[in-house]
């Protein structure tokens, strides 16, 4: 295989052919990629003068049985046009060399040697079903805060106690409103009960009433779950 060398609108000199070749090495280019079938250098100008830094262009082709590769560059000069494209060319080369070796080194795993590889996977026994893990004897348990937890359990990250005045539903309106909340948990001046209001759709507010007499039947009683005037 040759390398063809070509110019657009543009005169190629014989020493950038013999650079052109000792620049791309065919024995390199060919380990890189062993089913190449041709590769070609275009040299072109641009006469515009405002474009000086970039007026010279080089673009290398690389045909094979796989992908086309394609690398270009602009300089000042063809020789150093020449340099940045054959590195982009190589880079492109080595890409594809890996990819492929890639895909055809990989090796399965047997089934068998996969507990071996990959922690925490289920074993197999000799009929390819997996092995119940065995139970530990016993969970550790942990005190967080006023709760007993067993293992990992539920993350506490704060745990407060509030002293709260007994105070009227239009007071707990109000004190949800100053600060801006949602909801407000309070206690029910004549329940003496905690209960919570909260914020519903426009200036509608609900109000949840909470009691400790389990003997205690619920009765609607107006404004509790329902709509207050805000």
């Amino acid at each position: 295989m040759d390398i063809v060398v070509k110019g657009r609108k543009t005169e190629v000199p014989e020493r950038f052919r013999k650079h052109v070749a000792e620049k791309l090495k065919l024995d390199k280019i060919q380990k890189l990629d062993g089913k190449v079938i041709s590769l070609d250098v275009e040299v072109s100008k641009e006469p515009n003068p405002r474009q000086a830094d970039r007026c010279d262009r080089v673009e290398i082709t690389l045909r094979s049985r796989g992908p086309v590769i394609r690398a270009e560059a602009a300089a000042s000069d063809p020789y150093a046009a020449l340099d940045l494209a054959a590195e982009k060319l190589d880079a492109r080369l080595r890409k594809q060399h890996d990819k492929r070796y890639t895909r055809r080194g990989a090796r399965r795993l047997p089934a068998a040697e996969v507990p071996n590889h990959v922690p925490g996977v289920a074993t197999l026994n000799g009929n390819g079903q997996p092995v119940p893990a065995e139970e530990p004897d016993s969970v550790p348990t942990k005190k967080i805060g006023s709760l007993e937890v067993q293992g990992e359990g539920p993350l506490i990250v704060r745990e407060k106690t509030h002293v709260a005045s007994p105070m009227t539903l239009d007071q707990a309106l109000y004190e949800m409103e100053l600060v801006g909340h949602d909801f407000y948990l309070f206690v029910d001046s004549e329940t003496k009960e905690p209960s919570v209001v909260y914020r519903r759709h426009a200036y509608d507010y609900g109000v949840i009433h909470l009691s400790t007499d389990t003997m205690v039947t619920q009765v609607p009683t107006p404004g509790a779950g329902g709509t207050l005037g805000g």
